[in-house]
């Protein structure tokens, strides 16, 4: 329409149109409203902030990335601070695990031609984006953020640190109940995890790790890093650990040291990780020394490109979960029932969105999320095992 038909149903001059069009001034609030009605949609739909007006805050970048390229952040509040988390290859890119709708009781064949895809993916947005050079002042890697979406969504963001792919279910689930909740999930192997819980860059750690000397999950580990910290450890789950062997286990493979011996390349994460510790441990109770396994190794960065390994053959095996082995129809082999632990400062335990997130683990339907994957005992599920 042209100029004066807009003004004439808004109820405008054609003279405030033209300078509203033109920039030449900064239309007020009544004359908005009038333009969003006429026009059928929102007032955000018509103007918004240049990008020299939006708000910017000082946050500090959780990983060290160049200091000349720009980045896009997902930005939360930790403590008395704004922590920036680069979105960076795999970090803005990602297939998420999704909360099932049902599970499948019965199966009807065959329906050909139903047209009905199962396929699908996540691809994580970018909310923030880092502007201006990272300045390293003291350790850290301090930076100008401009921001892009609510200030208010950012402050209702819990993080957590942890290498379960279960840990982006119940982030999806927990944002299904509460709307206004926002988890953004951090992959890290157990050890990196804890050390970011430290650094406070994290509200919470995921962690598998297993000392052999006490006979004891996560605790010790805890407690050596945390000297000047309280924290609470309450389970996630408990799943069998074990080897992933091609379906029918070609190979006949039974315990670590036959893959050692039939010359096999094993799929593991990077030494530290709570997979290459039981991985170690085996081979040691087995007798056999860890060289004899180092030149077939073959590290990864999750237990998904662990079970990728093995189906696509450049693998003959790795070290997963009975889960991981369901999801991809591969054989599995148990080696050690893992205790999976959520490890919580004390001091963001009266904080909200965390504790939306703690309740979210005593809710039925979080329970049959897990329940449904197979390898896991979710008895203790959401219990407190330790207070350190």
């Amino acid at each position: 329409m042209s100029q004066q038909e807009l003004a004439n149903i808004a109820g405008v001059t054609r003279q405030t149109i033209g300078a509203v069009e033109t920039g030449q001034c900064t239309p007020s609030v009544a004359i908005s409203l009038r333009l969003a009605k006429a026009l059928g949609c929102q007032v955000e739909d018509l103007f918004s902030l240049g990008e020299e007006d939006l708000p910017k805050v000082e946050a500090i970048l959780a990983d060290s990335t160049p200091n000349n390229q720009q980045s896009q952040v997902i930005l939360a509040r930790i403590r008395d601070r704004w922590i920036a988390y680069p979105l960076l290859a795999r970090d803005a890119f990602r297939i998420e695990m999704i909360p099932s709708d049902g599970e499948v009781v019965a199966v009807n064949h065959p329906i050909v031609g139903s047209g009905v895809s199962a396929s699908g993916s996540d691809i994580g947005a970018s909310p923030l984006r880092v502007e201006g050079e990272a300045q390293r002042q003291t350790g850290t890697n301090k930076v100008q953020v401009r921001l892009l979406d609510d200030i208010d969504k950012l402050h209702n963001t819990v993080v957590i640190a942890g290498c379960t792919p279960v840990l982006s279910l119940l982030a999806r689930a927990t944002e299904r109940w509460y709307p206004q909740l926002r988890i953004h999930y951090r992959f890290a192997h157990s050890k990196a995890a804890l050390h970011s819980l430290c650094r406070g860059e994290v509200h919470i750690a995921g962690m598998h790790l297993y000392d052999p000397q006490t006979g004891e999950h996560n605790i010790p580990f805890v407690r050596e890093a945390l000297t000047d910290k309280s924290a609470v450890l309450i389970t996630l789950g408990v799943w069998e650990e074990g080897l992933l062997v091609p379906p029918g286990n070609p190979m006949g493979v039974k315990t670590v040291s036959d893959l050692v011996e039939f010359g096999a390349t094993i799929a593991t994460h990077e030494v530290g990780s709570g997979n290459r510790m039981l991985l170690e441990r085996k081979l040691q109770e087995e007798g056999v020394p860890l060289e004899a396994v180092k030149r077939f190794d073959h590290i990864v960065d999750n237990h998904q490109d662990v079970a990728l390994s093995v189906v696509s053959g450049v693998a003959n095996a790795g070290i997963s979960t009975a889960s991981i082995a369901a999801t991809f129809g591969l054989g599995f082999i148990p080696l050690h029932s893992a205790r999976y632990d959520l490890v919580i400062l004390k001091e963001y335990l009266q904080e909200a969105p965390v504790q939306q997130f703690i309740n979210i683990l005593g809710h039925q339907l979080v329970r049959s999320q897990l329940q449904i994957l197979g390898g896991y005992d979710i008895s203790k599920t959401g219990e407190v095992v330790a207070n350190i």
